[in-house]
């Protein structure tokens, strides 16, 4: 038997490449448990998220998915296998769009481009790298995307994983 330890972490600074797209799995089915949660301790009580009567008079026909919500999960989907130990800071989103809708019962779906990154003025062993994550549900309709910056840590001379 081996000696040999890998430690799961995300992904240092110099291993990010520009324009590559990371698919996040699994999934997570979103369930009417969660949305309600969320959206009463974030004390948003919108009637879109929390009144099954009063939905069924809107467009949508159906209660819907907390927007905040689905950014969160989307951006917590790439968190294992992109910044898990490597990330220092979220600096702050450009972009965040709603195009379609999320409702109880359908399944969030991740994927991140790394759309720029460069190494830090200001902080050396730092780079600054921008992500752009999709959400997408079960038929692959694009529901949220978010555009995202991050500083990152390089990759230590000794990497303890």
């Amino acid at each position: 038997m081996s000696d040999k330890r890998i430690r799961q972490r995300g992904l240092w600074f110099e291993e990010m490449e520009l324009g590559t797209v990371y698919e996040h799995r699994p999934g997570r089915t979103i369930t009417e448990a969660d949305n309600t949660l969320f959206t009463t301790q974030t004390m948003n009580t919108q009637a879109l998220h929390l009144d099954a009567a009063y939905s069924e008079t809107t467009p949508f026909g159906q209660r819907l998915v907390n927007s905040m919500f689905t950014v969160s999960t989307l951006v917590g989907l790439s968190v294992t296998q992109l910044t898990q130990g490597t990330i220092v800071a979220n600096l702050g989103f450009s972009e965040v769009s709603f195009p379609k809708p999320l409702f109880h019962g359908d399944t969030l779906y991740a994927e991140t481009v790394i759309s720029d990154k460069r190494e830090s003025k200001s902080r050396p062993g730092e780079g600054i790298v921008t992500f752009t994550h999709t959400g997408r549900n079960q038929h692959g309709d694009v529901v949220a995307i978010a555009v995202r910056k991050t500083l990152v840590r390089m990759q230590p001379s000794e990497d303890p994983s």
